[in-house]
């Protein structure tokens, strides 16, 4: 039976109508194939339209800014996995890759990883950190036309080797700079009752910068300045010389003031807590106030010396700005890392998503990337995204770039140790110069007494004698 069923079918083939079921169904197999061949080719299609924006990330992860570059490399990062939501949302063919290299704030490192990244087709960079490695890549950047955004390099552009805009056309910087800063600094020092202070600085651009900058603003308050002290970059891992310097200019200082009138005024990263780690106990640092900048507020570093830390109050001032989208970045940043994201680490987040979205209109625009398209795009791109106008909210504020691309306002915070933990003190305000004060100002734990008064001893002397010559009469 089943072999004349075999042969009626194969009959069947051979018929005109079982030629003609055979053709459809060979069509419909191929038309099978077909469209699996063409979803396929669609697929990859799409997949190549999808461009990768390449940034990469250049931060300290082991330097004397680690604290703060490591809260950098995760704003970036989250910033990363948002800007990418938003683009899948959209249906933008658009995504972000991160490439994140630690630069130890050595400029001839920075500029080894800008060389790098270059070489792997790298064309825009958050970072580096500081100004003195933003100066020593400038002229690289420039010449290849890679776009950098500085989340913390606050150098005047002098300082940086630049008098003309054009000469910064393809470097930006989403912090204010040390002209704002040092105006906190000297309304702060004012605010203390300083009335003579001694300064010891980085002496690197940035460090130079604060030192050239401060002199004026507080001859303004009357405040004495002594003799700046320069110590070398990279920092000394033996402040000893510089500490017996301080020491005498403070005894100096100590001979017209009280010690609660002086300050030690510090432009340093975080290696100003080396410094302090070496001062002796007795010391006449160990006697005043000392006022930090930006690059000590907030620093992990005190828990390593609580007590000095503790004792000398270390007020520092830091530019401080959220825009509305703060609270959802600080959840995040929370969950993933634990704490809260810093400022630089805040304008970091704001610097990817600029990037990339002047990348998207770019390439939207001109259907390829453009280096010279993008440095005119992206004071555009931040204007709008700073008024929502994506749909996304700043984390840092308003960002309103001058024409060196430079953030161009901005109030400061005042943090100051207490119980070897920061704490807010106060906000500088932009718009009127003044400090909003939360907390009374302090001084050193361990002020000495006021020098006596000249002849006291001998008076004293007089009275102890006196004293002894009654006891032994009633005696």
């Amino acid at each position: 039976m089943k072999g004349k069923r075999n042969l009626r079918w194969l009959g069947y083939l051979g018929s005109e109508m079982g030629r003609k079921f055979s053709c459809l169904l060979l069509m419909i197999i191929l038309g099978v194939a077909l469209c699996g061949s063409v979803v396929g080719v669609a697929s990859a299609a799409a997949e190549e339209e999808k461009k990768e924006i390449q940034i990469g990330v250049l931060v300290d992860l082991s330097g004397s800014l680690s604290t703060y570059g490591k809260n950098i490399r995760g704003c970036c990062e989250i910033a990363k996995d948002d800007i990418n939501e938003y683009f899948e949302r959209r249906g933008m063919n658009y995504s972000v890759k991160l490439f994140v290299e630690d630069t130890r704030a050595d400029p001839k490192s920075a500029l080894d990883k800008v060389m790098a990244l270059h070489g792997r087709g790298v064309r825009l960079i958050v970072g580096p950190m500081g100004s003195e490695e933003v100066e020593h890549v400038l002229n690289y950047v420039t010449s290849n036309k890679i776009i950098i955004i500085s989340p913390s390099s606050t150098a005047v552009p002098e300082m940086l080797g630049v008098t003309k805009p054009e000469e910064k056309k393809y470097v930006f910087r989403f912090v204010a700079l040390d002209t704002f800063q040092t105006k906190a600094i000297a309304k702060e020092l004012s605010d203390l009752g300083i009335k003579a202070v001694s300064i010891a600085y980085l002496g690197n651009a940035w460090g130079k910068g604060l030192r050239d900058s401060i002199i004026p603003e507080l001859e303004k308050y009357g405040i004495e300045v002594g003799e700046p002290i320069e110590y070398p970059y990279p920092p000394p891992a033996d402040f000893s010389p510089y500490i017996a310097t301080l020491e005498g200019e403070l005894s100096e200082l100590f001979r017209r003031y009280s010690p609660e009138e002086v300050a030690v005024v510090t432009f340093s990263y975080e290696e100003a807590f080396t410094m302090l780690s070496q001062v002796s106990e007795g010391s006449p640092m160990l006697s005043v106030v000392w006022v930090g900048c930006d690059g000590t507020a907030r620093s992990e570093k005190i828990s390593e010396m609580c007590e000095k830390a503790n004792t000398v109050r270390i007020y520092s001032t830091t530019f401080e700005s959220k825009g509305a989208g703060y609270d959802a970045l600080s959840k995040t940043f929370n969950e993933r890392y634990g704490g809260a994201p810093h400022q630089y680490g805040m304008n970091a987040y704001d610097a990817v998503w600029v990037l990339a979205l002047s990348y998207a209109e770019v390439c939207d625009k001109l259907s390829k990337y453009d280096a010279d398209e993008m440095a005119e795009t992206i004071p555009m791109v931040t204007k709008n995204y700073s008024e929502g106008e994506y749909g996304v909210e700043t984390v840092s504020g308003y960002i309103e770039l001058d024409d060196f691309n430079d953030r161009a306002s901005g109030d400061y915070a005042v943090y100051y140790v207490e119980n070897c933990s920061w704490k807010t003190a106060g906000i500088w305000r932009y718009e009127t110069g003044e400090i909003e004060w939360l907390v009374t100002p302090k001084k050193p734990k361990a002020a000495p007494p006021t020098p006596t008064p000249p002849g006291f001893e001998a008076l004293f002397a007089l009275i102890s004698v006196a004293v002894v010559v009654i006891v032994l009469r009633l005696s």
